[in-house]
């Protein structure tokens, strides 16, 4: 029996197909006619208070489940809000499908009320997008969507509807399309390139293994574990990759690049061996990348064929999902070793001098200002298994350094964008991901004011997640650099001591409000917030307003001139 429906019926119909459980976004006059179905749906809409934190509460999701994410708005203002969240899920690979509505096709290029170029607008920062002119294209339009976003290296795609597309009519049909001419990503790596990267492996003395987000994308982490155990090779996790090895484990030396951990950003410098995997060689890893691990042998591994050679050209380049090149490498390498492992000892022997010589640290005496790095251990201990979701900035850093990740997805953050305001509706979004875990936004106040309004939706939706807020009165990161490399000229970056009242502002929005000013209030504070299952809770911590974080590596400057610790500053005792 042949099945009528409207175009937002079948667009409804076709998420629900996907699997797709729950959706974030903001009604506006051109989506409106998806938004009736809904009512009908099983899927759970959660309205954001802006289109940029649906967006990310849409990446928070895709981060902390490994799910396609999906976000909804409106057009023209409605779909340039979601610029931003388009580009942070680009640049960090996260699968993530945009529904936007745009004026009636008649309408299209006649400058109509809240008309915006959206495909276009949208296309450097979308993997693919499609603007649907045809009431029957909606069923593999999704399918494609969801295909493209979630295979290969994952990514955002943006479908745009026109009004009248959402509210003509169409005989319903199951969609079948998804085998797409000219998108075929490579799974499995060359079998002649495998072998070449395993000489160098059995010939290395001094490896590391440069491990990135896309291992974690890959759902590689049991085979990074054992391959890196049966190289005995010493590991590196990036920004994004943080958790997918586990900080505990003896061949982990941390996190390597501007902010990194001393050990970690010298082992790549005097490496005769790097094993890039999942990793693209941003500029925040390498410095100068003319001066990056000058002395190594480059094995590059990426799903993606643009990374390999973009910024550093390697000796052995292997195109094909992470984790299964990750599983060719280490079945190759128990065929070359029979069975003997390489030693490297004099290679241990040095990392474990830097290790000793150069930990991470900081000076939290009992009556002085509160240190973000203490706050941060302390919560650790009380909830080591907590999902985290930082902001970006030097919270974001004490967070990557001083919690200790032992499993992949607990590390949600804006890696390669950047962005600002991203922790709240993360959270938000991993939150409704992951609704039996605890989820925690370690913030700044800066960060904190660009989108602490996504805390309503959280309220109203009796979303627990928790805010431990760092309020250092300033842009915490623009200072520190405006301190070091601007003569201490401070421009622009001081946000008060008095205002707002982010407790009381916490308890306007519906959540709990906890101020800590002293070292002995922390513990107390944060059981506290931890405690509170049925709303979100804002602890604000008056913290140290002229702590740095360091390691540094100068923008721009060679790994080699890293900062270790701030009496290392030239003038310091």
């Amino acid at each position: 029996m042949t099945e009528i429906l409207t175009g937002a019926q079948a667009l409804m119909r076709s998420l629900e197909i996907e699997g797709v459980e729950v959706m974030f976004g903001v009604p506006g006059g051109a989506i409106l006619p998806f938004y009736d179905p809904i009512l009908d749906s099983p899927v759970r809409h959660v309205l954001a208070r802006h289109e940029q934190g649906g967006g990310h509460m849409a990446e928070g999701y895709a981060q902390a489940t490994g799910k396609v994410g999906v976000t909804v708005a409106t057009s023209g203002p409605g779909a340039t809000n979601l610029i931003t969240p388009l580009a942070d899920a680009y640049m960090d690979s996260v699968p993530m499908v945009a529904i936007t509505g745009q004026v009636p096709t008649t309408a299209i290029g006649n400058d109509a009320f809240q008309e915006a170029h959206t495909w276009g607008i949208s296309m450097p920062c979308t993997k693919h997008n499609y603007l649907v002119t045809d009431v029957d294209e909606i069923p593999d339009t999704i399918a494609e969507a969801f295909h493209v976003a979630s295979t290969g290296r994952p990514g955002p795609v943006l479908v745009d509807l026109p009004k009248d597309i959402l509210t003509a009519q169409m005989q319903w049909h199951q969609p079948g399309r998804t085998n797409l001419p000219g998108y075929k990503p490579s799974t499995h790596g060359h079998a002649r390139q495998v072998s070449a990267a395993i000489d160098l492996v059995m010939a290395a003395n001094r490896p590391v293994l440069y491990v990135g987000g896309g291992v974690l994308k890959a759902e590689g982490e049991v085979e990074l574990l054992r391959f890196a155990e049966r190289a005995n090779a010493p590991v590196v996790t990036t920004l994004m990759a943080r958790g997918v090895f586990p900080d505990s484990h003896p061949l982990h030396l941390g996190m390597p690049g501007m902010h990194g951990h001393y050990t970690a950003i010298r082992a790549l410098q005097e490496a005769d061996l790097v094993v890039a995997l999942g990793a693209r060689f941003d500029d925040r890893v390498t410095g100068d990348p003319a001066s990056f691990a000058q002395r190594a042998k480059i094995i590059h591994v990426d799903v993606d064929p643009a990374e390999i050679g973009k910024i550093r050209v390697p000796d052995v380049p292997i195109v094909g999902d992470a984790r299964l090149v990750i599983e060719q490498l280490d079945a190759a390498l128990a065929d070359a070793q029979a069975g003997s492992r390489p030693e490297h000892t004099a290679w241990f022997e040095e990392l474990s001098v830097w290790q000793r010589d150069y930990p991470l640290e900081y000076d939290q005496t009992a009556d002085g200002p509160l240190k973000q790095q203490y706050v941060i251990e302390e919560l650790n201990k009380l909830a080591p298994d907590a999902t985290i979701v930082a902001g970006v900035g030097q919270h974001q850093m004490w967070a990557s350094q001083f919690w200790k990740f032992e499993r992949p997805r607990t590390w949600i953050n804006s890696g390669g964008l950047g962005t600002m305001g991203y922790a709240v509706p993360a959270a938000v979004g991993a939150q409704v991901g992951v609704p039996d875990k605890t989820v925690i936004a370690i913030d700044g106040d800066g960060c904190f004011q660009m989108t602490f309004q996504e805390l309503i939706t959280a309220a109203i939706e009796k979303i627990p997640v928790k805010v431990v807020l760092m309020n250092n009165s300033s842009l915490g990161m623009v200072k520190q650099w405006q301190r070091l490399f601007y003569d201490e000229r401070y421009s622009s970056v001081d946000l008060t001591t008095h205002t707002p009242d982010y407790v009381k502002l916490a308890e306007a929005m519906g959540c709990v409000g906890i101020r800590v000013d002293s070292r002995d209030d922390v513990r107390p504070a944060l059981e506290k917030a931890l405690a509170v299952e049925d709303q979100p809770v804002v602890v604000e911590v008056k913290a140290d307003p002229d702590e740095m974080v360091f390691p540094m590596v100068p923008a721009g400057a060679s790994n080699d001139d890293v900062i270790a610790r701030f009496r290392d500053l030239p003038g310091q005792p």
